[in-house]
């Protein structure tokens, strides 16, 4: 089924004020009071912790014996923690590891 146009900004406009209200619901829950215990735990040590599980996962296939699959994997993740200590950003980071990990897998 193909939407016309005047649905296609109906939808676009839906999905827009959908996402506005997403946006803006914490700012006017939490303008007056301070937020939960909860809400400061997860702001604080969920970001860490799905850090640390992506540094798994990526490591998950690894071969103690294979050298070239190694080095490749650990220069991008030492190279991502140096650049995000350094530069405290982190998408330079993330693109700092990335590119050296896709050059290494090239040339290794």
């Amino acid at each position: 089924m193909q939407l016309t146009l005047s649905q296609a900004i109906i939808a676009t406009f839906c999905i827009a004020l959908v996402i506005l209200c997403e946006r803006a619901f914490p700012f006017v829950l939490f303008t007056k009071k301070e937020p939960p215990a909860l809400i400061r735990f997860i702001e604080k040590y969920i970001p860490p912790m799905v850090m640390a599980a992506l540094v798994v996962y990526c490591l998950k296939d690894l071969q103690p014996g294979n050298m070239a699959s190694l080095v490749p994997n650990l220069a991008g993740i030492l190279i991502t923690f140096i650049a995000y200590k350094w530069k405290r950003n982190s998408l330079v980071a993330i693109f700092g590891g990335t590119i050296v990990y896709m050059v290494l897998i090239r040339v290794l």
